[in-house]
């Protein structure tokens, strides 16, 4: 499934899954995780998905900078 990493608080990472927050324990992710990642949770573990990452955060800008046209 994918998720956006949220946050981390404590030994949890608070992530979205289809606007619905969940909590998985720290250790089960990739150390070089942070928030706004877009990583895939399988039974083969958790993995960091780059592009689609990189495809959310221009689009994350892209509507900052449209909120903040003068």
């Amino acid at each position: 499934m994918r998720a956006i990493i949220d946050r981390f608080e404590g030994d949890f990472v608070v992530v979205e899954i289809e606007g619905v927050t969940k909590d998985f324990p720290k250790s089960i992710f990739p150390t070089e995780a942070k928030p706004g990642d877009v990583v895939l949770i399988s039974d083969k573990g958790i993995s960091i998905q780059n592009e689609e990452t990189e495809k959310l955060r221009k689009e994350v800008e892209q509507l900052m900078a449209d909120v903040w046209e003068d």
